[in-house]
């Protein structure tokens, strides 16, 4: 078995913003293999079912809010008796231009309260893709500020279009046990 957790925050009003750029990726990859997520409170986590060669592969979108991701992230590890080989975490990154798209085993949390959370409750020695949400505008509004905003219509446009495509090639890397570390960028 293997878990794809993306890092985001539930709810309507948050699915276009930077911080649910992992929710984005996993949303159209369950999409395209006709999953649906359906609430676990066990998990504090919606979770999609899928069996890609024979191997049992768990969509997550933690509820429990970007801060405290770690909660579901230990409950789903405890309850199925996974290591963290079996997880690759998908998260968006600030430090990263927009549309750049690094994979990298362990590393620090870059003052991702996400990641934070993460290395409190399973550790930092995780594969995990980070896209790149920076851009100017960053300069101008505060770091929180900035990751709750709505991507304009062009960021969507190349996160449908290149962004996803280029990070679920990279999922799918990971699942046939071929993922390394590497980044690209538009």
């Amino acid at each position: 078995m293997k878990v794809i957790l993306a890092l985001g925050n539930p709810g309507e009003k948050y699915v276009h913003t930077r911080h649910n750029a992992g929710f984005l990726v996993i949303d159209q990859l369950a999409a395209g293999q006709s999953a649906h997520f359906s609430n676990k409170p066990k998990f504090s986590a919606d979770i999609a079912e899928l069996n890609m060669s024979g191997e049992k592969i768990l969509l997550v979108k933690p509820t429990t809010y970007y801060n405290e991701v770690g909660i579901s992230a230990r409950a789903i590890l405890d309850f199925y008796k996974l290591t963290l080989d079996d997880v690759l975490i998908i998260h968006d990154d600030t430090a990263l231009d927009f549309g750049k798209i690094r994979v990298r085993k362990g590393g620090r949390d870059a003052g991702s309260n996400g990641l934070k959370s993460l290395h409190a409750h399973i550790g930092a020695d995780f594969w995990h893709i980070r896209i790149g949400t920076d851009n100017l505008l960053r300069r101008q509004v505060s770091t929180d500020r900035f990751v709750m905003m709505n991507f304009n219509s062009d960021e969507l446009t190349i996160l449908k279009n290149w962004a996803i495509p280029t990070a679920q090639t990279m999922i799918h890397d990971f699942l046939s046990d071929h993922i390394s570390a590497i980044s690209v960028k538009l």
